[in-house]
Order: C-alpha cells, then sequence, then structure tokens
C-alpha cells in the first residue's frame, strides 16, 4: 500500500470542520470547569482562560436556562484517591480542599451570577460522565447536541467531548471558547478534531454558535 494511500477509506476521516446543521431545541451548552483555582493565581492556573471568558459568557447569556456547568472537586486532603488520583492529590497537594480557600472551588463569578437558571454538575475526576447522572438529566430533557467549552481542553474538556461522542451526542465545540495551559497541546487537539472526529464533533467560532443556536 503506498503511503498515504488508506485516507480515502479512513472510517475517522474529517472534512473541514465546517459547521453542520442548525442548533435546535435539543441543546445545551455543557462549559467545563471555568472555575477560580484556573483563572486566578494557584499551582492550576489557565493563564488565558481569562481571554476566552467573553466568549463562554456570551454563549451561556444567550440561554442560561440550557447550560450546565461543570466543577472539578479536588480531594479532600493529599493522598486521597483511588490509584494514580492517590499520588496525584499528593503531587498538587497545594490544591487539596484542606489546603485551598473553599471559594476557589466556586465557578468565575461572571458565569457563577447564572446560576439558576444554569445548573451545575460536580465531578471528583475529568469526566463529567461518571457518577454524575449527567447523561440521564440530559437524556430526560431531549438532548441530542452539545455546545462545549472551558477547560482546559487538552484534559476535562477532552474527557467530556469523548465521553459524550461514545454516548452518541453531536459535540459542538466553540474554538475560541476554549483555553489550556499548554498551547501546543490546545492546538493539536483542535487539529485531532478537525482531521479524526468529523461525524461526531464539530468545530465553530462563537458567532457561528450563536447565529445558529435559536
Amino acid at each position: 500500500m503506498e503511503p498515504g494511500s488508506a485516507r480515502s477509506t479512513n472510517r475517522h476521516e474529517q472534512g473541514d470542520g465546517s459547521p453542520g446543521k442548525p442548533l435546535g431545541d435539543g441543546c445545551v451548552h455543557l462549559c467545563v470547569d471555568m472555575q477560580r483555582m484556573f483563572a486566578e493565581p494557584t499551582d492550576w492556573q489557565t493563564t488565558w482562560m481569562p481571554r476566552v471568558l467573553p466568549h463562554v459568557r456570551r454563549i451561556a447569556e444567550a440561554h442560561p436556562e440550557r447550560t450546565i456547568f461543570t466543577r472539578f472537586i479536588p480531594a479532600a486532603r493529599p493522598g486521597e484517591g483511588r490509584g494514580t488520583w492517590a499520588t496525584y492529590s499528593e503531587r498538587w497537594a497545594d490544591m487539596t480542599r484542606e489546603r485551598l480557600a473553599p471559594e476557589m472551588i466556586d465557578l468565575v463569578p461572571e458565569l457563577a451570577r447564572l446560576v439558576p437558571p444554569a445548573e451545575v454538575v460536580d465531578k471528583t475526576v475529568y469526566s463529567p460522565w461518571l457518577e454524575t447522572g449527567l447523561d440521564a438529566r440530559l437524556q430526560a430533557r431531549g438532548v441530542d447536541t452539545l455546545i462545549v467549552t472551558g477547560a482546559e481542553t487538552d484534559v476535562c474538556v477532552l474527557a467530556a467531548v469523548l465521553g459524550g461522542v461514545d454516548l452518541g451526542y453531536r459535540i459542538v465545540l466553540a474554538t475560541d471558547g476554549l483555553c489550556s495551559s499548554c498551547d501546543e497541546a490546545h492546538d493539536a487537539l483542535l487539529l485531532m478534531y478537525r482531521m479524526r472526529y468529523g461525524h461526531q464533533v464539530e468545530t465553530m467560532t462563537t458567532a457561528e454558535i450563536l447565529d445558529r443556536w435559536r
């Protein structure tokens, strides 16, 4: 086989990431971990979160009643957690709840004021789909499409996207509403979504999303 000849039969082959069908009543905005501990000076600060926050806020304000915010809840103390999560909480001991100011777990104020009607789902791992009941809540509302924003593109957002894909959701990524503490990983993930997940993941700007979400 000639190098690259498998492209024509690659079942994951992606288009150009261009927008697909309109966003309708079955759409919910899933905003991942836009919390103070990532926005403010801590060991986990994502320095360009403030740059994407205006885009995330625009989407959330457009339909707060159809927005769900996730929050990552750190371990209570160093060494807590199953398997590698125990060593993770030891590595990031200053980010455990016994050392971190409680308010740092909160959503950033610009988004916290939208709750309610927006909802909050707390999680203790990267994925929002494990032991949260999120899928059941979405199914009860007839949701089939998720607009995804938040942090970090290559960690918790990645877990949210791939879990959503596995559950059959149409995923729409707001490219200007995602952030990471690693520019290279952020860029690589956006390329991967466009090149490998075209049937299930679409990429749009905030403006394109709001133009289609009525």
